[in-house]
Order: C-alpha cells, then structure tokens, then sequence
C-alpha cells in the first residue's frame, strides 16, 4: 500500500484522537463562555456538593446555610432557596418559621421541597421558589442529591460546631485553674501576713519581760524572779497553743468547720447556738476560710458574758454561706469589719465576699448580722 493509502486511511483515527484530547479543554471553553454570556454557570449535583464541602468552613449551621442555599439556587434557576432546618416539628430559618412540613408545601411561591433525613429523622428541608417557571426533572434530581449530602455536610458542621464549643469550654476551664491558682496563691499570703500579726502579738512585751526575768533570777536564784519566769513562760505557752489551735484545729482536718466550731465555742464566755445544713466536705482551703471566719467573729464577739450568738452554716446555689447574728453585740459593724480586714482579704482572694451590718431586733434593741459568702468549689468564678 502506498503511502498516501496508508495517510488517507489513518487520518480519520488521527483526527479522532486530536479531537478527544482536546474535548476537556473545548467543554471547559465552552462553560466559561456560557458562564459569561449567561451570567450563570451549569451546576450538577456533584459541583454543587462539592461547592458545599468547599464553603462550609463556619463554625455553626446558621452560618454554612447561605452557601448551601446560594448553590441550590444556581443549580435549579430559582428566584429563590431556602434550608429550613427541623426543630421537633417546626421549621425554621433565619427569619422565618412555619409549623410543619404540610404547611410549606402550601405555602403560596414554594415550587417544590426536599427533605434532608438523617436515619428516618428531619434534619432540614430544602425549598426553592421559582415563579413562572417550571420545576424540571433535573432541578427535581439535583435538590434529592444535595439533600442526600447535605445531611452529612450539615451533621459535619453541627460536629464542628460542638467540637469549637469543647475547645472553648477547655480554655474557660484553663483560665479558671489559673485564676483559682492566683487566689490560693493571694490566700496563702493574706493567712501568712495574719500568722506574722498573731505571732508579734502573742510574743510582744512578753519575750523582752520574760528575758528581764531570767536575768535577775540568775543574779538572785532563790528570789521571786524565777517564779515569775517561769509564769511568764507558761503564758507564753498557752498563747502558742491557742494560736496552733486556730491557724490548724486538727479537728477541722478531721471532721469539718461544724466539728471545729463546736469545739471552738466551748472555751468562749459567751454562749454559741449553731446550725449547719452544709450537706457535705469541701477542699480544705475553703473549710479553713469558714472556720477562720467565724473564728475571728466570734473572738470579737465573745469577750465578755452575754446573750447567745446565732451562728448557721448553709450551702446551696454554688455557695456556702455562714451567718452570725449577736442580739447583744460588743462592737459596731464598722469595728468588726475593721478588726476582720485580713480574714475579709483572705476571702475575697478565694472568690469570697463579706457584709456586716448593725440592725434593730424587733424588740428596737441594737443586733450585728455578718454574712460571709465563699465559693464550693476553688475553681469557681469569684463573686461580682
């Protein structure tokens, strides 16, 4: 066979072979030629999911919906596309809300709707609007397979959107560890700069009397001076023992602030009535907080002989609450918050707060009410 033979029979392959590599670039030429003639580009099924995937990136589905109505509308030619998502059996967007599905089909301009299931539940309906014109096997076609996946897409989001909720609640966790740690940190301070008071005020005068002492009972043994050293050491011992007791009552290690009060309230002049409704331990920080608390309010309190004092512990709402009421207080509210300045710190460095007001019983005479509140928890928020 001659060459020219040989040329005509397989110019048609050749031509053939040209033509199918080039057809993906010419149908690619064709789209965007479409596209800018028509304004609008052709959109499958596939396009438009794909689209979705692409553009669903917001952190809730209130904020994914525009695009997914935008590819709907696109792909179908409608005036209009709308993702109702299913709440019970109400629909809902953005600003408007219909009661169930039965009452969008009626719905006058709703050209046809879609169901997003999800198992045999409604997450979603898709509707679009076209007036005027007819809603076409392939829109009917293109809206079943974006409802198939939108199920997906949407459960990707909602996932998404629970997860960022998780990251979130992570970090408010972590910058509650750091504050609750920042307060334990301003509490152990307050207690230590109260220890430091306690103590130069046990030993004040008593150290320098009880070296004179033991000075001149060194120059004169058989004398009077031993016997008063010997007193003032004792009373140095029993200040020690009573500021131990306080700062670290070992009962209150054991069995709580209700325990360590009743023990406290035996040594004191006064009489004490208490009633505890705490329902439970807590951490030892706020514990010790309540304990020390009252503690210190009745040590102002309870110097001399005199009414009872109401004392009640109570917890509830996050909060555990101690309140004191004296018919017959010794001091003003402003001397009590004066002399509680550090244990009212100390409070406040543990989330805490207190109050203290002078107020009339009902038979007119003077009564003092104190409340301090405290967190259950270390790690709760602090009081505004």
């Amino acid at each position: 066979m001659s060459p020219r033979a040989i040329l005509l029979t397989g110019l048609p392959f050749l031509v053939c072979a040209v033509f199918a590599a080039l057809l993906p670039t010419i149908r690619r030429a064709a789209a965007v030629l479409r596209e800018r003639v028509t304004g609008r580009r052709r959109v499958t099924p596939y396009t438009a999911l794909a689209d979705a995937t692409r553009h669903l990136r917001s952190a809730t589905i209130e904020e994914a919906l525009p695009d997914l109505e935008r590819i709907l509308a696109d792909g179908t030619g409608a005036r209009r596309a709308t993702v109702w998502l299913a709440a019970g059996s109400r629909l809902r967007t953005g600003t408007d809300s219909v009661e169930n599905l039965a009452v969008l089909l009626a719905r006058p301009g709703t050209g046809h709707v879609v169901p997003v299931l999800d198992g045999i539940e409604v997450r979603a309906v898709l509707s679009i609007e076209k007036p005027g014109l007819p809603i076409t096997p392939g829109d009917r076609h293109l809206m079943r397979d974006v409802a198939g996946g939108a199920a997906l897409l949407l459960r990707t989001v909602a996932l998404n959107a629970e997860l960022a909720d998780r990251v979130r609640r992570a970090e408010h966790l972590a910058r509650e560890l750091v504050a609750s740690r920042r307060r334990l940190a301003q509490a152990r301070e307050v207690e230590r700069r109260r220890l430091l008071t306690e103590l130069a005020r046990a030993t004040s005068g008593r150290l320098t009397a009880l070296r004179e002492h033991v000075t001149a009972a060194r120059a004169d043994p058989r004398g009077s001076q031993l016997a008063r050293a010997r007193t003032e050491v004792d009373e140095l011992l029993d200040r020690f023992r009573t500021i131990a007791r306080g700062v670290y009552p070992a009962v209150l290690r054991g069995q709580g602030p209700d325990a360590a009060l009743d023990e406290l309230a035996a040594d004191l002049r006064r009489g004490v009535h208490f009633t505890s409704r705490l329902g439970g331990r807590v951490a030892w920080e706020i514990e010790s907080a309540v304990y020390q608390i009252v503690a210190a309010t009745l040590g102002v309190l309870a110097t001399e002989p005199g009414a009872t004092i109401q004392v009640s512990l109570t917890s509830g709402d996050g909060r555990i609450r101690a309140l004191v009421e004296d018919p017959g207080p010794p001091v003003t509210a402003d001397q009590i918050r004066t002399a509680l300045a550090h244990d009212a710190e100390r409070l406040a460095a543990l989330g805490g707060d207190l109050e203290c007001d002078d107020l009339e019983s009902e038979d007119g005479e003077p009564m003092l009410r104190l409340l301090a509140r405290l967190p259950d928890r270390l790690d709760a928020e602090p009081s505004p």
